[in-house]
């Protein structure tokens, strides 16, 4: 297009509402804190410190880092919203990607950021104060920071704080500093942002890069793939398009964790059922914890399934990264070797899930006699009492010298082993199965029915009263055709 002679206007964007639509993005304060944090790691920093103070509704919020920190040009730029072209290439250490992530995750807390940043020796800070963009209605930067944090980095070479106050997201503002209800329920929200920090960026502090300080102690790393675990088992490396590496993980049965403690903490934030699916990393930053993508639903038999991805940043575009990174899509082009391979590890997650028991006696050298077998004909599951356990042995000899006992015996039995995990797995696999499958001998359904049939006719029923009874009669209400040509 030739814009050569075409009339111009420039539309400079409202300061305050612009603001205020940042405000509404989509950040909690677990992926805010993050957004925060990411920005001190591609600063460099190998500590960081996040600090809360209860206040009320002064209450504070600072992370603090001992990164190359910025000079005075430096942090002017990176206040100024949009201070990155997301198509711009960037070092492979970089997390950011908008250059938006500090202020809409600050925004999307409190009314005031401050920044206080040094380097070479030099201090610099500034302030966005939402209420006086309001007041102004300019894109102002007011050169004033809390005066009790002045000195917060008297004690390192170079680095930033980043400060919240008026955390009006998180606490209304007019709060007393006595109000213990609010006091636990501020405690409650950081203890998540603990948590969430310690999943996110696990990888940095096994790896020793980082140290995170949550006040006076340091975060020990979440790893979601239990690879200290002896009996989880690991897929081979898949390759995608674009540098993406891609890394399979069965976690262990509950009964094959070290111990209970471990089996509890691998249960994660959200649950067993909850963490199966993918984990997206972006430069060892974890960006989706558990979701299958929309390739499977979440079901039970499926939880010990976790697969890694490994996304360099220059796949941002490709995978839809967004602003909060905390969401990703895989390209139209991957999607199905992401399946198949997703595939792959799920049947094994079922396996163990559904056959351990089996499995440790067979490593044992023994054989094992299950209660119910399986069995599958034209699509269709039914689930019979194995003839040959040894406890059907057993009950049949009782029967021959206490019948009732033997009877009752067997209906205790079958009562409290029927194998409904089994039946839930095998029929959900099909939605559109509305009925399980009645898997009964029609002979001996007929010999049952004629058998009763005479019998109601015997105590004075008509053959139409008598055939209405048998219809309301479980399993035989599924052989109406049968109970009509009594």
């Amino acid at each position: 297009m030739d814009y050569e002679g075409l009339e111009i206007q420039e539309a400079i964007p409202e300061a305050s509402s612009m603001i205020e639509t940042f405000r509404a993005i989509g950040y909690n304060l677990e992926t805010a804190v993050a957004d925060i944090v990411d920005n001190s790691i591609t600063a460099g920093a190998s500590r960081i410190t996040i600090q809360r103070y209860w206040r009320g509704g002064k209450s504070v919020i600072t992370i603090i880092d001992n990164g190359c920190g910025m000079n005075n040009e430096e942090l002017i730029h990176a206040m100024r919203p949009g201070a990155q072209n997301p198509l711009e290439e960037r070092d492979e250490k970089d997390l950011g990607r908008f250059g938006l992530g500090l202020k809409t995750a600050s925004f999307s807390q409190c009314r005031k950021l401050s920044v206080l940043s040094k380097k070479n020796g030099e201090l610099s800070y500034w302030t966005w104060d939402l209420d006086y963009v309001a007041l102004c209605k300019k894109w102002n930067l007011i050169h004033w920071i809390p005066e009790e944090f002045r000195t917060s980095l008297d004690d390192v070479e170079s680095g930033t704080i980043v400060i919240w106050s008026d955390l009006d997201r998180i606490i209304p503002t007019n709060t007393s500093k006595n109000n213990e209800a609010m006091k636990e329920r501020f405690s409650r929200s950081l203890e998540k942002v603990r948590g969430h920090i310690s999943m996110t960026f696990h990888r940095f502090i096994e790896d020793k890069i980082l140290s995170i300080v949550w006040g006076s102690q340091a975060i020990t790393p979440w790893n979601p793939f239990c690879q200290d675990e002896d009996k989880t088992q690991t897929f081979p490396d898949d390759h995608l398009p674009g540098n993406v590496i891609m890394k399979g993980f069965v976690l262990p049965h509950k009964a094959n964790f070290s111990t209970e403690r471990a089996y509890s903490i691998a249960e994660g934030p959200k649950g067993w059922s909850g963490q199966q699916g993918f984990y997206v990393y972006r430069g060892k930053r974890l960006l989706l914890a558990g979701d299958w993508l929309g390739l499977f639903r979440k079901e039970e038999h499926y939880k010990l399934a976790r697969i890694m991805i490994d996304l360099p940043n220059s796949q941002d575009a490709e995978w839809q990264i967004d602003i909060k990174k905390s969401k990703a899509f895989p390209p139209a082009e991957c999607r199905e070797q992401i399946e198949q391979y997703a595939k792959q590890v799920r049947s094994t997650a079922e396996q163990v899930f559904r056959h351990r028991g089996k499995i440790l006696k067979q490593r044992a050298g023994t054989e094992f006699y299950p209660l119910w077998l399986e069995k599958k004909k034209d699509n269709n599951w039914s689930y019979v009492i194995n003839r040959q356990n040894p406890v059907i042995d057993h009950i049949k000899q009782l029967a021959t010298t206490n019948p009732n006992e033997a009877i009752e015996g067997l209906l205790k039995l079958v009562e409290a082993t029927v194998p409904t995990k089994t039946i839930f797995i095998n029929e959900s696999k099909d939605e559109d199965k509305q009925e399980p499958t009645i898997a009964v001998d029609t002979t001996l359904v007929e010999q049952t029915l004629r058998t009763l049939y005479d019998n109601y006719l015997s105590n004075g029923k008509s053959s139409k009263q008598a055939k209405a009874l048998l219809k309301l009669v479980e399993p035989f209400n599924y052989y109406e055709d049968i109970i009509e040509a009594l």
